[in-house]
């Protein structure tokens, strides 16, 4: 009998079984569909990372196997201190099997219970490397990512651009002409920040609590941003959970004529409680979930009915397999998933993964409009949002590879890029 191709031996024999036994199966399934001398036996050989900084700071992520296959990961936000973190974590993955995903993760999450496991800087880089070990299993089995996390619903993810460093100033020109090139752009949301420490209306540089003045100016911001765009645009208005309850509610409430999208944040997550409060005082839509970790993070949210939407960060909550699972507890509750999105076009891409799987996606952030050359240099492949949509690729893996010399020019000065960890 002629040996088969790895690619038809994935598409004839390994995509039923992945269908039939779950996420977490791959391996299993590449077991029983084929023979030993034609499984992908891959060993983990080296961890490494390379920092950057664009719309913050950002840990890139490259696991190596003995079988020449690399998988790339990023982390965002909860990034500062996890070049250590991985290459700790890095102890704990050289010989193994690439392909056993959740198994490395729930070892390396469970082994640091009593270091801060449980959310931060410790779930960012274990983020991570996860999405990497997703890449290479996606490559190693000849299959897109989103084909492992369960198949697509849909070609194409939409995306809603944050409208960057600019606020949005009412009769501003600089204000009137991003709103333009968003609309050139061909998006079809958008989002803007209402926060503002340097409000002359405020009072207090610590205390949150927004005054008549504050307020006043955030109507108008939003009233000048509906009123620019179309109404086939949505806007999503960011509060960044810097306020209180009182101020929240009273915002949220000025903001019913508009019929956001979303209100993000009005409070801080960490209290659930005060946030299902303010969506029951308002018929304006409450989203949080950026700065939450882990399906267990958003138990309580869902359970109190706290939110409207939810918008993990898939690059800092836990990996892609993870969002999977905060996205299917969401649908539980009839929510929908709207993921914060702040990264390169690895990260981004990575994201759509896993919103072209779920059915109760809603719209993915886009964040880099200030740094539109960085953007479209950042991987081989170029630029990957079109007229407002990622495309999903049918290439293996998360489908798009760093173009190294375009990204350097983001590089952390002094900071490594993909070197070897010292021996010794």
């Amino acid at each position: 009998m002629n040996e088969l191709t790895r690619r038809s031996l994935v598409r004839n024999s390994v995509l039923p079984l992945t269908g039939m036994l779950g996420l977490p199966s791959i391996s299993a399934a590449v077991e029983q569909a084929s023979s030993p001398y034609r499984r992908p036996k891959l060993k983990i050989t080296e961890v490494r990372t390379a920092e950057v900084r664009v719309h913050g700071y950002q840990v890139h992520v490259r696991v190596y196997t003995d079988q020449g296959i690399v998988g790339q990961g990023e982390t965002t936000d909860a990034a500062e201190g996890n070049v250590p973190l991985i290459r700790s974590f890095a102890r704990m993955l050289v010989g193994q099997d690439p392909l056993n995903i959740e198994a490395a993760f729930e070892r390396i999450r469970t082994s640091g219970i009593f270091a801060g496991a449980q959310g931060g800087q410790y779930i960012t880089a274990l983020t991570g490397v996860e999405i990497a070990l997703w890449d290479i299993a996606g490559k190693a089995l000849g299959l897109p990512v989103y084909q492992l996390l369960g198949g697509k619903v849909r070609d194409r993810v939409r995306i809603y651009c944050d409208s960057g460093a600019r606020e949005m100033t009412p009769g501003d020109e600089g204000s009137k002409a991003r709103i333009k090139e968003i609309q050139d752009l061909g998006f079809t949301a958008a989002k803007i920040d209402i926060d503002d420490a340097r409000d002359p209306a405020r009072f207090d540089r610590v205390n949150w609590t927004a005054s008549n003045g504050e307020i006043e100016h955030m109507v108008a911001k939003v009233a000048f941003t509906r009123e620019s765009y179309p109404k086939n645009i949505d806007l999503a208005v960011d509060m960044h959970g810097r306020y209180d309850a009182t101020s929240g509610k009273r915002v949220a409430k000025e903001l019913e004529p508009f019929k956001l999208l979303w209100l993000e944040e009005p409070v801080p997550p960490e209290n659930i409680d005060a946030m299902r409060d303010i969506r029951a005082s308002t018929s304006t839509p409450i989203c949080c979930g950026e700065n939450i970790f882990l399906r267990h993070g958003f138990r309580e949210i869902f359970e109190k009915h706290a939110v409207d939407i939810v918008m993990p960060d898939f690059q800092k909550c836990g990996g892609l397999l993870e969002a999977r699972k905060i996205a299917d507890m969401a649908h539980t509750y009839y929510i929908p998933v709207a993921p914060h999105a702040v990264t390169s076009p690895i990260g981004m891409m990575a994201t759509a993964h896993v919103c072209a799987a779920i059915p109760n996606f809603l719209v993915q952030e886009w964040h880099w409009i200030d740094s539109p050359e960085l953007w479209r240099n950042w991987v081989k492949e170029g630029e990957i949002i079109q007229k407002g949509f990622i495309t999903l690729p049918e290439r293996a893996g998360i489908g798009v590879e760093m173009n190294d010399d375009g990204a350097r020019k983001a590089q952390v000065p002094g900071s490594p890029w993909f070197e070897p960890a010292a021996r010794g």
